[in-house]
């Protein structure tokens, strides 16, 4: 979908890789502009992030690598950058600059807090951001302390998915416009702006500023409970009919505590009694029980155990590639064929290739 289209990614960590891939996935030329060293502690040589992209290697602080640079920009549609604020422009790469050498340059910016703001300049981590934007807050059950899934809804939920659309959208309109623009990607204000779905439950007071006391957070019918072989299932059947299908599985269709779906002062008792009785019988007894039906309950699987599962296995969702499982390219396109993602490059594999495009260009 987006062949044609060349983005430019400086080498971060995290978020800012992984939206280059996300545009790789689509089928932009991405060119990473790795550092010469070695990588970064906790990068592999060849980082699963890079699959589908040219590599570079340059110093930015070098005059002659850096003037190559500004030849690559001047040739790109986008480029993202996951620097601290004022990075870039120490290296004489800052948005005024690039902009000069290519007016129609969609210039993303991929940080924790923003581009301003009191905290633009200090250093954080997924759990930071998501902790002060509000997206963790309902993250746990009463009692316990708040726990998201590692970078998925800041880095990645809040960061790399609002970074790409930020410049999709920017792209649209500079090939309309002839100009382009800075895409300030903040984790902070992308995971806050994903809280809107459960801010609109408080219209309708679905959503309690307690945390155990919504409809998401608390309900003994919305909730991941322990089998008796250590695994795991999760159950979130919310319509009051998938509930009576879910009551009727388990044998509790006549309970009338069970029959008041929706009194929070019976919440914590009825999730106790459900917490024994998972607790009674191994995981995949549980998933054979409600297999087929609209109860909304299933497994929580590992990646590993995920790439099996018949559902999983039929779209080809988890693939291996090199060695390395991975999820395949999402979404999907009717009239495009899904292809198995190219490999990820070595440091700097494709400078001749790059380089000599450049001269000729």
């Amino acid at each position: 979908m987006l062949k044609g289209t060349r983005i430019v990614e400086i080498e971060a960590l995290g978020p800012a890789p992984f939206a280059g891939m996300l545009f790789a996935d689509l089928g932009a030329d991405v060119i990473v502009v790795h550092r010469k060293q070695a990588p970064m502690p906790g990068v592999p040589e060849r980082s699963l992030l890079d699959r589908g992209k040219r590599s570079i290697a340059l110093d930015l602080k070098d005059a002659a690598d850096a003037a190559v640079l500004m030849r690559l920009i001047a040739t790109a549609d986008g480029l993202i950058e996951g620097f601290r604020p004022g990075v870039m422009e120490r290296l004489g790469l800052g948005p005024d600059v690039c902009l000069v050498a290519n007016k129609r340059l969609v210039y993303g910016r991929m940080t924790g807090w923003g581009q301003d703001g009191p905290l633009a300049r200090t250093a954080g981590h997924d759990m930071n951001y998501i902790g002060v934007s509000g997206a963790l807050w309902y993250g746990s059950l009463p009692g316990e302390v708040p726990m998201a899934p590692p970078t998925l809804v800041g880095d990645i939920g809040g960061g790399a998915l609002y970074l790409v659309v930020g410049m999709l959208a920017a792209m649209m309109n500079a090939g309309a416009s002839g100009k382009g623009t800075v895409v300030d990607a903040a984790i902070v204000d992308g995971s806050a702006h994903m809280m809107n779905l459960l801010m609109s439950l408080a219209q309708s007071g679905g959503l309690a500023a307690e945390r155990g006391n919504s409809l998401l957070d608390g309900p003994h019918w919305c909730r991941v409970y322990r089998a008796s072989d250590g695994g795991f299932i999760s159950v979130q059947c919310i319509e009051p009919k998938f509930y009576a299908l879910f009551l009727d599985r388990l044998g509790l269709a006549a309970d009338p505590q069970f029959a008041n779906q929706f009194d929070r002062g019976l919440w914590p008792e009825l999730g106790n009694r459900l917490a024994a009785i998972f607790a009674a019988r191994p995981r995949d007894e549980w998933v054979k029980l409600f297999e087929g039906s609209d109860a909304c309950v299933g497994p929580v699987l590992g990646p590993r155990e995920a790439a099996q599962h018949p559902h999983m296995a039929a779209r080809g969702t988890w693939l291996t590639v090199d060695g390395t499982l991975q999820a395949a390219a999402a979404p999907r396109f009717s009239a495009r064929a899904r292809c198995s993602p190219a490999g990820s490059p070595a440091r700097g594999e494709h400078d001749a290739e790059i380089r000599a495009c450049l001269a000729e260009s």
